[in-house]
């Protein structure tokens, strides 16, 4: 984060849960909504328009479902915002294939927004809980000489015994797994920025 304030684009087709987020968020100290959009396809390019700090995803925009994992995940990949989802499904399953398929760093239900802000300030400034819990899931297809090999591709320091041809295989695998298509995309994905 550049600056104290956390910067807010606000994904969601509820007019009236957008318009919500947007008083409630107006009310505090340190946030400011850029923009809202109420549909996937218009939503990556206003986040690398705007470039937030914080993109509030609601999971299911439309009649398509839960469309808000590929838009989150798109967003991911093109800019350094954090992708919050925001969802009326409470069954575990869903949001923790939402959290992992979005990239995510946190969800918030919608029948609990008073933890909203919260976290919001916690994801904007750090490593939360829930971020550990989803990186983990997103990680857990991943055997351990490739959990290795991960470590390796995010430039830690790893003492690895194989040759430089299985490394090189594992590597493909690692990224195939994860759906990513380089070690740039990886690092953009995993390392630690605030």
């Amino acid at each position: 984060m550049k600056t104290n304030t956390i910067r807010i684009l606000i994904v969601e087709d509820d007019l009236d849960f957008c318009y919500l987020i947007k008083n409630t968020l107006s009310t505090l100290d340190g946030f400011s909504v850029l923009g809202e959009c109420q549909d996937a396809s218009h939503a990556l390019a206003l986040a690398m328009e705007l470039q937030p700090d914080i993109v509030l995803m609601d999971l299911n925009l439309s009649s398509t479902d839960l469309d808000g994992i590929e838009a989150g995940r798109q967003i991911r990949l093109a800019t350094d915002a954090k992708i919050i989802i925001l969802t009326a499904f409470e069954d575990p399953e869903i949001v923790i294939d939402a959290c992992v398929g979005s990239f995510a760093s946190a969800y918030v239900f919608k029948s609990q927004f008073e933890l909203l802000t919260d976290t919001i300030r916690n994801t904007a400034c750090g490593s939360t809980p829930q971020k550990y819990l989803i990186h983990a899931a997103i990680l857990s297809c991943l055997s351990p000489a490739e959990k290795s090999v991960f470590d390796l591709m995010l430039g830690k320091s790893v003492d690895l015994q194989s040759s430089s041809k299985t490394i090189a295989n594992q590597k493909t695998s690692v990224l195939k797994k994860l759906g990513l298509k380089s070690q740039k995309e990886l690092v953009h994905i995993f390392s630690e920025k605030c």
